[in-house]
């Protein structure tokens, strides 16, 4: 009698997991920016007002951090594969209620689905991808953790921006070809090699925590004056641009709003890139120093009615995001190994996602009692003190050494036996 042979399931190769879970972080990121050049069109279909259209932009985080104060650090105990997995139907499902959306309500349940779907996803991404990096190349996954969520961003925002010009549904357009995307994602996921050994998961797990690495504490506690400041900037330009951009500059080309979110986002991915040029603590105040000026323009902008100063405004602001949010994940990575990783990612953003909706939410609030253009001065002085604040917070605190000292580095015996060729044993040039 022969016997057949169990052979284990085909698994992509280091290099080709590595692309494929960059592709998913721009393609979840390309499908969070996606509905904001389509909110102007939204509020004049169903004649909703500024308000709702903060809380249909805030439930996104709310779900976002549910996921993440509950399941962000579940990839570091039974795997990055299956969590990802169960991301990406999430989203795909979220995508699938966009396009059948027909008021306002699906929206909220659409975008708070989105929210749930990104959290799951983000920490074990961004994990991944350190897990992955190659070898020689141990920032490698940080960095394009970092631009390859700037250039979802800028993708969806433009691309969405452009079809709301050549047409009145885009959303029968963009959100089915997600949808799809999402599924073959999910598809794709089951072939990712396994780089964190399963343990056993009990309910406290997902009991709501936000935890650090008590070796990357005082980086993580560094870095959130410049990422408060960056994500409230952000938040800014997904939620109110579009309709400012509308409503108070009486600009009718639809594209605009989307094109000026993609301004910021290629920005963004510049300035991501330009950061590794600097230390962390150089890259913090170059980038806080442009968002000052680049709130300063924006004001400015809003004033004269200019567009070519709300590009301009686009421009810095968005070189300093990506310079501090770049700068800020490769500070994290230093400190931190494959056992605590996504957890310690999950508070970074947790912090980042509260920055971009609270400032945003309470803007909303206001907007009926102070009109949209004096509530967007508010919001553009308070991301202008932020960044402010972020500047002098960096030029006092003391530079850090260029090798983590010995108490910070992850200790060799605490990182699993196939945490391979991910460069996290090792100290890290910062």
């Amino acid at each position: 009698m022969h016997h057949v042979k169990a052979t284990a399931p085909r698994r992509l190769p280091p290099t080709g997991a590595f692309v494929m879970l960059a592709m998913a972080t721009v393609t979840i990121m390309a499908a969070a920016s996606a509905p904001s050049p389509i909110y102007p069109l939204y509020r004049e279909r169903w004649h909703f007002s500024v308000t709702l259209l903060t809380v249909v932009f805030a439930v996104y985080v709310v779900g976002l951090l549910a996921a993440l104060l509950t399941v962000g650090s579940l990839s570091d105990h039974i795997g990055r594969r299956p969590v990802l997995v169960v991301a990406f139907l999430v989203a795909a499902t979220s995508t699938a209620i966009f396009w059948a959306a027909n008021g306002p309500a699906m929206l909220v349940l659409a975008r708070l689905l989105q929210g749930v779907a990104s959290g799951i996803a983000m920490s074990g991404l961004a994990a991944g991808l350190l897990d992955l990096a190659p070898k020689g190349r141990p920032h490698l996954g940080a960095t394009l953790t970092a631009v390859g969520t700037s250039v979802g961003m800028a993708g969806g925002a433009a691309g969405v921006g452009l079809l709301t010009a050549a047409t009145s549904r885009p959303e029968g357009i963009v959100f089915p070809v997600l949808t799809l995307m999402f599924l073959a994602l999910a598809l794709s996921s089951l072939a990712l090699p396994e780089t964190v050994a399963p343990r056993s998961v009990a309910l406290l797990t997902l009991r709501p925590t936000i935890r650090v690495d008590p070796r990357a504490r005082s980086e993580f506690w560094a870095t959130m004056p410049s990422t408060i400041a960056g994500w409230a900037a952000t938040g800014l330009y997904l939620a109110l641009i579009p309709s400012l951009v509308r409503d108070v500059l009486r600009l009718r080309f639809a594209a605009a709003g989307g094109l000026t979110i993609a301004v910021l986002y290629v920005a963004v991915t510049v300035g991501e890139i330009w950061s590794l040029r600097h230390r962390t603590r150089t890259a913090t105040i170059l980038g806080a120093g442009l968002m000052t000026a680049g709130a300063a323009i924006l004001a400015l902008g809003l004033a004269t009615g200019s567009l070519v100063e709300f590009a301009a405004a686009a421009l810095a602001i968005g070189l300093g995001v990506g310079l501090t949010f770049n700068g800020n994940l490769r500070a994290m990575s230093a400190v931190t190994s494959a056992k605590t990783r996504s957890q310690t990612f999950a508070a970074i953003y947790v912090v980042s996602y509260a920055s971009l909706s609270v400032p945003t939410l309470a803007a909303g609030l206001l907007a009926p009692l102070l009109g949209l253009e004096a509530t967007g001065y508010a919001l553009i002085a308070f991301v202008a003190l932020l960044s402010a604040g972020a500047v002098t917070h960096a030029l006092l605190r003391p530079s850090p050494p260029r090798v983590l000292p010995t108490a910070a580095r992850p200790c060799r015996t605490t990182v699993e036996s196939n945490d391979w060729h991910n460069g996290a044993n090792r100290p890290r040039a910062r």
